[in-house]
């Protein structure tokens, strides 16, 4: 799986590096998945790269809106790589020469502190609905908007297990236990009803033993961070 997810790390650098003021959505995305492609990936899932305030609510496609200065873009990578390992990792940064502002740097904190919080929850042995119970709390603002899940398994396909936020428990919620060896993503949305903006965060790990293990190498916007 890490042999995978290399390549899809690589084609986001590409988009990153390649990526300006003036583009479309269709055409970042178009450069990650060429990407992949190019490095013996198969296909995306999903067409989940957004900009602006097409990145509040989630789940908007990718569409060829002309991503501007300083707009926050959003993505979940939902590709198959090498092998037919799903590589499936989400970042969040500021487009142009523009830094954060104050409410763009508030949203990729409170998704940061998510992922972190519901990080270090994890080890083998806690119950799905457990784990459910402990996962970080959004703030009032940003529940309605909030991700699909809190967590999911990934490999070959996905996405069992699948960890539901308790307040979506009466659409399916089942119980089991994460096991050593698991490959958890870990999902992280934050968008305030009626935003303008939205941040979209997501980890793969290695459950062992001692605990989890990150399986991405790609940065964090660290300078976004209070």
């Amino acid at each position: 799986m890490t042999e995978s997810l290399r390549p899809c790390e690589q084609s986001v650098a590409d988009m990153k590096a390649q990526l300006e003021p003036g583009m479309t959505e269709s055409q970042a995305m178009a450069l990650m998945v060429k990407g992949s492609i190019d490095r013996g990936g198969e296909y995306p899932e999903t067409r989940l790269l957004t900009s602006g305030p097409r990145t509040n609510p989630w789940f908007q496609e990718t569409s060829d809106r002309v991503i501007e200065n300083g707009d926050m873009l959003a993505f979940d990578t939902d590709m198959i790589g090498p092998m037919g390992f799903y590589n499936d990792i989400s970042r969040s940064w500021v487009v142009g020469d523009k830094k954060p502002n104050n409410t763009q740097k508030y949203l990729y904190n409170l998704a940061h502190e998510q992922l972190q919080h519901n990080l270090e929850l994890l080890k083998p042995g806690i119950g799905f609905l457990e784990y459910s119970d402990k996962a970080y709390q959004l703030p009032d603002n940003c529940l309605p908007n909030r991700y699909a899940d809190v967590a999911h398994g990934c490999g070959l396909g996905v996405e069992y297990p699948f960890i539901w936020y308790r307040e979506d428990e009466e659409w399916g919620a089942y119980d089991g236990i994460f096991e050593e060896n698991m490959v958890v993503c870990i999902e992280c949305y934050v968008g305030e009803l009626h935003g303008h903006e939205g941040a979209k965060l997501e980890q793969p790990v290695w459950l062992r033993s001692d605990g989890p293990v990150l399986l991405s190498t790609f940065p964090m916007e660290t300078d976004y961070l209070a």
